[in-house]
């Protein structure tokens, strides 16, 4: 059964969101990485990452995609098969917003709503990248 594996936030200061939520909420630290156009946290609750974004260029378009202030920027969802499910959100009408053959699939939710992303079961453990 798919899940929600992560929720990632984009902030102004990451430095001191992650340390707010590890001081505060005694959220574990589970590292940080570097992308050609974002900085990100990861922290886990027990159960679920909480990974804050912090993108060089405010321009970028996966920037640009949730607005131009901090936001919950996109969710993550782990699916057995990613092919049949890129199907699926496309029978709905989503719009595909990343290559809908590579992981992670980013899209918007019908609706108005915000952006989600899929991803094979086991994308998000302890030591693999983020998006």
């Amino acid at each position: 059964m798919p899940r929600i594996a992560h929720i990632a936030v984009k902030v102004d200061e990451l430095d001191q969101v992650a340390e707010f939520y590890e001081k505060t909420f005694g959220f574990a630290p589970r590292g940080k990485s570097q992308s050609p156009d974002r900085s990100r946290r990861r922290l886990n609750d027990g159960t679920i990452d909480l990974t804050f974004l912090r993108y060089d260029d405010g321009e970028s378009p996966m920037a640009r995609a949730a607005g131009e202030k901090p936001c919950v920027h996109h969710f993550a969802v782990e699916v057995e098969d990613l092919a049949e499910y890129v199907a699926k959100i496309r029978d709905y009408g989503c719009e595909i917003l990343t290559d809908p053959n590579t992981a992670p699939v980013k899209f918007r939710i019908p609706g108005g709503g915000p952006i989600m992303e899929i991803v094979p079961v086991g994308r998000y453990q302890p030591g693999k990248d983020r998006t």
